[in-house]
């Protein structure tokens, strides 16, 4: 891991309390907050404090980490009364729409989802 957890990215900066969020969960791996521009009722990001700059970076290694990206997710989800479902967006490079340079897994509900998604 880095000298400084999450990394350079604004996301760093909040791992590390330099600028203040919605925090909804934190362990030793991640944090969870909401989003400041939700694109859903209920919208917010879990990002773990390894920075892993996209998907396509990560290493096997990274496999327990990830997953528990998807359950502080889903026990989130659970926590904010999203029991008619949700939906999980992990963003890989420009044109998958990833603009921070940090992996983030959103979490979007309180209403139906579309399909397709973009």
């Amino acid at each position: 891991m880095s000298a400084k957890p999450g990394g350079d990215t604004i996301f760093g900066k909040i791992i590390c309390k330099e600028i203040p969020c919605d925090l909804l969960y934190e362990d030793d791996k991640c944090v969870a907050f909401k989003d400041i521009h939700p694109q859903a009722p209920i919208h917010f990001l879990v990002v773990p404090k390894k920075p892993i700059a996209h998907l396509s970076k990560a290493e096997d290694s990274d496999a327990a980490l990830l997953g528990h990206l998807m359950i502080v997710g889903k026990n989130c989800a659970a926590e904010m009364g999203l029991s008619n479902g949700y939906r999980f967006i992990l963003n890989e490079g420009q044109d998958g729409g990833q603009t921070v340079n940090q992996i983030h897994l959103h979490v979007c509900g309180g209403r139906q989802m579309k399909w397709p998604p973009g």
